[in-house]
C-alpha cells in the first residue's frame, strides 16, 4: 500500500490512483484497505464528481473469461455469472479516469 496523504480523503486517494492506472474494485479495496463494496461507492461517487470537469471515468466493463460476453446491464459491479453460457468466470470491470 502507498503512503496515504494526510489532507487527502479516501475518495480522493482512490481518483489519484485511476488518474494513474486502471484498477478493479478488489484492487482499490486491497491497496486502501476498505472492502469491495465501499470502492465501488467511492467509485461511483467518483463519477458524479467528475461531471463538472472535462475528466471522465472510463469503465472497462466485465468480461466473461470463457463465451467473451461483455453486454452487461450494470458496468460498475461484478456479476455472479455469464447471462449468454452461465459461466461463473467473469472479469471484474477496471475503472480509470482520464
Amino acid at each position: 500500500m502507498r503512503e496515504a496523504k494526510t489532507d487527502q480523503t479516501t475518495r480522493e486517494r482512490v481518483a489519484d490512483r485511476l488518474r494513474e492506472e486502471a484498477l478493479t474494485a478488489a484492487a482499490i479495496a486491497r491497496d486502501f484497505e476498505i472492502q469491495a463494496s465501499t470502492a465501488v461507492s467511492h467509485v461511483e461517487h467518483i463519477a458524479q464528481s467528475l461531471d463538472s470537469t472535462d475528466e471522465q471515468l472510463l469503465v472497462a466493463p466485465p468480461t466473461c473469461r470463457d463465451c467473451g460476453f461483455d453486454d452487461f446491464d450494470d458496468l460498475i459491479n461484478r456479476p455472479s455469472r455469464c447471462p449468454d453460457c452461465k459461466s461463473e468466470s467473469v472479469e471484474e470491470p477496471a475503472f480509470r479516469i482520464e
